[in-house]
């Protein structure tokens, strides 16, 4: 599709936009895909929404809470490589 294309589209009774099937396939937006609707001074703007919101480490730190001793970084990167070798068997 060329910038200069114009596509033309109809809002239903209910509100519903088809989206033209050239922008859908470029967009890769499947059936299903949510998108995030913003006004802009231009009109209004179509994104698909992020799999998963924003957060910030404070958003998250303590979550999961560990009782023991502290672990070396050595035996971190050794439970890291034995997990990733124990999800990879069973593919």
């Amino acid at each position: 599709m060329t910038k200069a294309e114009r596509l033309m589209t109809v809002v239903s009774t209910k509100g519903q936009v088809i989206l033209p099937k050239s922008i859908r396939q470029h967009r890769h937006w499947d059936p299903g895909t949510r998108l995030v609707v913003e006004e802009t001074p231009e009109g209004v703007l179509l994104k698909a929404a992020p799999a998963f919101a924003p957060t910030q480490p404070d958003d998250v730190y303590g979550s999961l809470p560990y009782q023991g001793p502290p672990k070396t970084l050595e035996e971190m990167e050794a439970s890291i490589a034995a997990e990733a070798k124990r999800r990879h068997a069973r593919d």
